[in-house]
């Protein structure tokens, strides 16, 4: 069956790239998504988000070398098999330097803007988008044999940016949101966001103005 972004609980979706396999989950009340990344190169493996329902995460990865598991921000719901997982598979933590006192299992690896983290052979590029948390990041694949792939967490959805909790930190997301990624990131450019279906930015794009006259 061919990739939708749409996926539902029990219901894995698959997406095959040239040097890396995507399989996206939907666990928890919440809906939260988690992304399986699988290096076609070397077999190695990276979770974004291991945010509910350890036990379910643990089998998705199977037999997989799972050496990364990153969490795109403090909010309980993103983290909640983490703690599982790393003693399931002794992996390193990343997550956004600004985020790691919110976040109980421990990071091995803080990361800032412009960072990068590999899974085998790809690299994903972190990118901070203050707002929804202070340490909030997205992951950028920039595939050198198609189109790039941005994995958001709860910072750009389809419809909008994410919740935030004053007007400043509105508009600091939304700055982040359209110099960071609309201004950078061409309109076939692939967003898995942290709940729900995805998206693309050229779908969102033309919105931005009315996001930003709505305050939300």
């Amino acid at each position: 069956m061919a990739y939708t972004g749409k996926v539902k609980p029990g219901s894995p979706g698959v997406r095959e790239l040239p040097q890396l396999v995507v399989t996206k989950a939907s666990v928890g009340p919440m809906d939260n998504n988690a992304y399986l990344l699988e290096c076609r190169t070397t077999g190695d493996a990276l979770m974004i988000d291991a945010a509910a329902e350890p036990d379910v995460l643990i089998d998705l990865i199977g037999n997989l070398p799972l050496a990364t598991i990153i969490t795109t921000h403090q909010h309980p719901d993103h983290w909640g098999g983490l703690g599982r997982l790393v003693e399931a598979t002794r992996a390193e933590t990343v997550a956004g330097a600004d985020d790691v006192d919110g976040i109980p299992v421990a990071t091995s690896r803080p990361v800032g803007d412009g960072d990068t983290v590999s899974v085998g052979s790809c690299k994903l590029e972190v990118i901070h988008l203050a707002g929804h948390t202070p340490g909030s990041i997205a992951l950028l694949y920039d595939d050198p044999e198609g189109t790039p792939h941005l994995w958001t967490g709860d910072s750009l959805f389809p419809g909008g940016v994410g919740k935030t909790t004053s007007a400043d930190n509105f508009a600091s997301l939304i700055d982040d949101v359209q110099h960071k990624l609309f201004e950078r990131l061409p309109d076939e450019t692939w967003v898995y966001p942290g709940h729900g279906a995805d998206t693309t930015i050229g779908a969102e794009r033309p919105h931005l103005e009315e996001w930003r006259a709505r305050g939300w």
